[in-house]
């Protein structure tokens, strides 16, 4: 859909933007570091806050205002922020599009399988056992949080390391190299395996009212928003409830027949 992809881009030049702005000084004074602006610092400082009623370092209240935004996209269209408003989901999927291209693919046509190489995807095996990773993640940041001065994932966070402009350690190259890798390797690998954050959205989509519906007499199951899904989920017209979707709905904008797939709001799941 291409408004979601000039929204996801506005949102990598907004990133952007912040991150250049903190590379001039006194950014403590203009509104807190860059870490400041990320939803997933209320998480990490939340319990720094409820117990001392302080905030881990880098991190301050704006994290609470822009995680609270979050959090209201996700109670009402589940991880629709993985899917519209996240900037690393965005650049990962510039990535991949670049793997394609250097892959000799000039031009993506919707339902098609891609023939190059990259990005692949993981054997089943693999992937399913992957999948849990994030969620390990999570209760392993949130567990961190209670011991530390920085957010636990301060030398690790993939967005310091693409967006910051700030790298002043090797690990924060080493964590930028693995990024850009990994993402032309396997389409959206962060948001799949690694994102604590998305693991901590995923349980909206089981209780939000703006769903995805499948008319069971008018889907013929071609595969088409199998082939097409970035999150890989498998038989998509039979798990829209998937904890994996993000809401990117180029599922509804690949199908062939007309109502098979359709977004609705509904009351009850």
């Amino acid at each position: 859909m291409k408004i979601r992809k000039r929204i996801l881009w506005f949102t990598v030049i907004g990133t952007f933007l912040i991150g250049i702005r903190h590379l001039l000084p006194g950014e403590a004074a203009s509104g807190g570091a860059f870490d400041a602006f990320c939803p997933f610092g209320a998480i990490e400082t939340l319990w720094a806050y409820l117990t001392r009623g302080t905030t881990l370092k880098t991190t301050n209240l704006l994290n609470f205002t822009i995680f609270s935004g979050v959090l209201a996209v996700s109670l009402v269209a589940g991880r629709a922020f993985c899917g519209w408003l996240c900037p690393l989901g965005a650049v990962q999927e510039g990535l991949a599009k670049l793997a394609r291209l250097l892959g000799g693919e000039k031009r993506h046509i919707p339902g098609k399988p891609s023939k190059t190489h990259f990005p692949t995807r993981l054997p089943g095996g693999a992937d399913r056992v992957l999948r849990w990773a994030k969620y390990l993640i999570l209760g392993l940041v949130i567990l961190a949080s209670i011991f530390s001065v920085y957010p636990p994932l301060f030398e690790f966070c993939a967005a310091r390391a693409v967006f910051s402009f700030k790298l002043t350690t090797g690990l924060l190259w080493s964590v930028l190299l693995t990024f850009i890798l990994t993402s032309l390797l396997v389409e959206r690998v962060w948001c799949k395996y690694l994102c604590p954050l998305g693991a901590a959205l995923a349980i909206f989509n089981q209780i939000s009212p703006v769903n995805i519906v499948s008319d069971a007499e008018r889907c013929n199951h071609c595969g088409r928003c199998d082939v097409e899904c970035a999150m890989d989920i498998k038989d998509v017209p039979d798990d829209l409830k998937n904890a994996e979707c993000i809401r990117c709905l180029e599922c509804l904008d690949t199908c062939a027949r007309d109502g098979s797939l359709t977004l609705r709001v509904l009351n009850k799941p």
